[in-house]
């Protein structure tokens, strides 16, 4: 029940969500040049593709909130000002997750992505655990 020690509810986690980051960034990974220098309309491949696969997820939660298969909360966080969620919904994810598979030791991406997790298990057992916001 809501206010259980043990409840936790996370909130914006829906199947799209769950599809988009457990999803896409691996099969948009796997799309990535091999040539990690290549350029796309002269300006570096990494980031032309992350603009674009930001814009694309962008995209689909404006179809599904469209459908109220999403639905968003607020005001700054909905198709009136899409620019936020391209930039702290996506487009970070993105570019992280090519650097992190351009880096040239298993050890160099297990420590960023375990730094990763680390802020993920600090932030839940802050806002979520001690706060309880979430």
């Amino acid at each position: 029940t809501p206010g259980d020690s043990t409840y936790i509810i996370l909130i914006g986690l829906n199947i799209e969500i769950s599809f988009m980051f457990a999803i896409a960034g691996v099969v948009f990974v796997k799309g990535l040049p091999a040539d990690k220098n290549l350029k796309i309309f002269g300006l570096p491949n990494r980031w032309v593709l992350a603009v674009g696969w930001a814009a694309f997820c962008v995209f689909v939660e404006v179809l599904l909130n469209a459908v109220d298969a999403l639905t968003w909360d607020y005001a700054w966080w909905s198709t009136k000002f899409p620019i936020l969620i391209f930039l702290f919904g996506y487009l970070h994810f993105y570019v992280v997750t090519f650097l992190v598979f351009d880096m040239k030791t298993m050890r160099n991406k297990l420590i960023t992505v375990g730094a990763i997790y680390a802020v993920d298990l600090v932030a839940i057992l802050l806002f979520g655990v001690i706060l309880g916001w979430i």
